[in-house]
Parts: structure tokens; sequence; C-alpha cells
């Protein structure tokens, strides 16, 4: 439990660090849309290649892939009935930024940190968020909601397959199903890449962090953020008194209540919904 502490407050201490020196000018916000191109198509790339390279698919492994493709979709129903009388941007607001898990630059990373026998698991849950966030959420949110967008089938694999993260969780899904194996002398390039990983992620949450809201969508943003970590606390409950492994339980727990994605941030704005109330929501950004 100590170590965890302490890797817990290291991590936090990277997300000070790189506030600070923003805050004084020698970092700028900007410089996180650098570091999350790196994030995005390098080291986040290179964790999922060496995470999933000699793993055994097994059917618990499969079925966390269901897990993160049908918890969204649960998550979208519930956040569409709670908010039925308010008006259209503020439902597909609630439907993009209450639903969907941050797992590439926070989940991940800190699972990473202390915890690495459980990035498999996190890995499957991910490719089926993958597909929601990549455009089954506003394919889904904007049917519930009345907006007729004409987004297609094929644009939403058009969007899957052009995220460099989902094509290698799908890349290395089929190499591990059909049990063929990667360079050794490959992997062991990849490792310092996926090392970095950690502290980048971390060091662009610091980056992107911002505390300023407009006062009068301070009411929106809470009820929000409440329904968000209400429906987390409620299926970390659940997933409490089901018997599970205890790492599986230890995973989908952490996932209750991780942040808003970006794709949750981008469909907002598109919405017609402020920047500056997204942003509080989130807190930091994530490119999938």
């Amino acid at each position: 439990m100590g170590a965890i502490i302490v890797q817990a407050v290291g991590l936090f201490l990277i997300i000070v660090l790189a506030y600070f020196l923003k805050q004084i000018g020698f970092l700028h916000k900007a410089d996180g849309s650098s570091l999350s191109i790196i994030i995005m198509n390098v080291t986040l790339p290179a964790v999922i290649i060496i995470n999933l390279a000699n793993l055994d698919i097994e059917g618990n492994l499969l079925l966390f892939v269901l897990i993160g493709f049908f918890w969204s979709i649960l998550q979208i129903f519930i956040s569409y009935f709670i908010t039925k009388n308010k008006t259209k941007t503020e439902q597909q607001f609630f439907i993009y930024c209450a639903t969907g898990f941050n797992i590439g630059n926070f989940t991940l990373p800190f699972v990473q940190g202390f915890l690495p026998l459980g990035l498999p698991l996190l890995s499957m849950f991910d490719t089926g968020n993958s597909i929601m966030l990549a455009g089954g959420t506003k394919v889904l949110g904007d049917r519930l909601t009345g907006q007729d967008t004409g987004v297609t089938f094929k644009d939403v694999l058009r969007q899957l397959f052009s995220s460099i993260p989902f094509t290698c969780y799908i890349v290395m899904l089929a190499l591990r199903l059909l049990s063929l194996d990667l360079s050794a002398a490959f992997l062991t390039i990849l490792e310092p890449v996926a090392n970095a990983n950690v502290f980048l992620s971390m060091f662009m949450i610091g980056l992107y962090l911002e505390l300023r809201l407009p006062p009068q969508d301070r009411n929106t943003v809470f009820q929000l953020l409440t329904l968000r970590y209400v429906m987390g606390m409620a299926f970390v409950g659940l997933f409490y008194l089901l018997p599970m492994e205890p790492l599986a339980k230890m995973i989908l727990c952490l996932l209750c209540v991780t942040p808003v994605p970006l794709f949750g941030v981008v469909n907002s704005v598109i919405a017609g919904v402020k920047e500056e109330s997204v942003g509080v929501c989130v807190k930091f950004i994530e490119v999938e």
C-alpha cells in the first residue's frame, strides 16, 4: 500500500510541476497539444504493443471488450432520461460528457505506474470504449436527441481506424488470437518509448489544467459532474458486490471515476456548449 501511495504522489507532483511551469510562463497550454500528438501517436501505441505482445487471449479478457462497449451505451441512456426536461444542447452536453472513459492519458498511465498486471484488462476494455468514443456515442446521442447528422456506419469505421491506438488494439488482438509473436528485438526497442508514456501523460495533464468557469454555467456543470460521478459510485458499489477476481474488480472500480475524454469536449463544443464550461468538466483533454 505504501508503494502505491508513493507512486500516486509522484504522479500528482508531475502534474503540479507542469501546472507551475505554465503559470510562470515557462511553458504554455499550447505545448500540451504537441505532447498529446506524441503520446497518442508514439508512446501510447508503444504501451499497447508491449502490453499485448505476449498476452494469452482468454474469455475474461474478451469480456472486457464487451463491458467497455455496453457500459458506455448504458451511461448514454441514463444521461438521456435524466435530462429529458433540459434543452437539446444541454442534453447533448450531458450525453457527451457524462459518458465514456478517459483511458489513454489518465487511467492507463496511472495503472501503468502502480498496477501493471491490470494493463491487459484495461487495454481490452479500451477497445470497446474506443468504438463508442470514436463515433458510437455521437450517433446514438444524436438519434436520442432528434439530431439528424447523417453519420453513417462507414463514417464511424473511418473514424475508428484513423486512431493509431485503436488500430494497434485491433492488430495486436488479431496477432494474439492467431498466436503470432513479435520480434523480441522490436519489443526491446519499444520498451523505453512505452515507459515514457506515464511522465508525458501526467505532464500534459498539468499543462491542460484550467480552473476557470463562467458563473452562469456553474449549475449545469455541477449537475453534469454530479451525474457522472454518482453513476460512477453506483457502479463501484455494484462491482464490489459482484463475485470476480480482485484485479478485475480494482480495474473496473478505477474506471468508474475516470475523467471525461476528448471526444466529449469536441462533440459538446460542436453542439454549442461554451468551451470554458466543457474545459472545467474535463480539467484536461485526451486525444484519441
